[in-house]
């Protein structure tokens, strides 16, 4: 019965995380219900041996159909990586707990924003030159990768903000583009914590099976609605995310 209903929300979170980010939203919460005993390091670990599967597959799906950026994207690709190391590190040594506190603020103002500027992500009109863009992805890659490794909530989220907002990509190319980044990060960490022992790999497959096959219809309607969907899934995603963090800061 447990992998039973956290394969059920792995595919749930795969769905949602291929379009706009924001499974663990949907992941952790079930794995923490229904292990409440178990070392949370473990269950960071649990998630994302099912989610890199996941954003891996989106990938796959979105580079079929969506023109990448691959120049500016493989350099940040490494960049995202050894960000997400380093972040992972440094929770090793101090506390993630003021980020805890601030997340939900800095995530209202970046919903307050998609929703004053109506136009935001339509339209795919990157402005940089290919040298430019490169230097925005990477240094986009090494600051996300790092939050993703030292604390992780809202990473899909904030790599397609940005990408929209900095880049001038539309949605479509922004969640392109998130998901081959979030990829790079979620494999930092997961050879950390399969290097701490904290990965239970008997539930790895079920859930990385789970996790794909959500992945793929989220893609799918994405590809299929364009970036309208996309934008109003992203809404929705950090909407909700908004209101989780608040109550884990706040209320919990």
């Amino acid at each position: 019965m447990d992998v039973l209903l956290v394969s059920l929300a792995s595919l749930f979170a795969g769905f949602v995380d291929s379009i706009v980010g924001g499974g663990g939203l949907i992941m952790l919460p079930a794995l923490f219900a229904v292990f409440p005993t178990t070392h949370p390091a473990t269950l960071f670990g649990v998630n994302k041996s099912a989610s890199i599967w996941g954003t891996a597959a989106a990938t796959v799906q979105y580079a079929q159909r969506v023109q990448m950026p691959w120049r500016a994207l493989l350099p940040a690709v490494a960049v995202c990586f050894a960000g997400a190391m380093a972040g992972a590190w440094t929770v090793t040594q101090i506390s993630p707990e003021f980020l805890r506190r601030a997340l939900p603020l800095i995530l209202l103002l970046v919903l307050g924003y998609t929703l004053m500027r109506k136009d935001l992500g339509r339209h795919h009109t990157p402005h940089m030159t290919a040298r430019g863009e490169r230097l925005a992805a990477c240094t986009l890659g090494l600051c996300i990768g790092f939050y993703d490794g030292f604390f992780g909530p809202g990473t899909g989220s904030f790599f397609v903000f940005l990408f929209v907002r900095w880049l001038g990509y539309d949605f479509l190319h922004a969640s392109a583009s998130a998901k081959l980044l979030n990829t790079a990060s979620n494999l930092a960490a997961l050879i950390l914590f399969t290097w701490k022992g904290h990965v239970w790999w008997h539930y790895a497959l079920p859930l990385a099976v789970a996790n794909v096959a959500g992945s793929l219809l989220g893609t799918r309607l994405a590809l299929k609605h364009g970036s309208g969907f996309v934008r109003i899934a992203f809404i929705v995603v950090v909407s909700a995310l908004i209101l989780k963090t608040s109550f884990d800061a706040w209320i919990k």
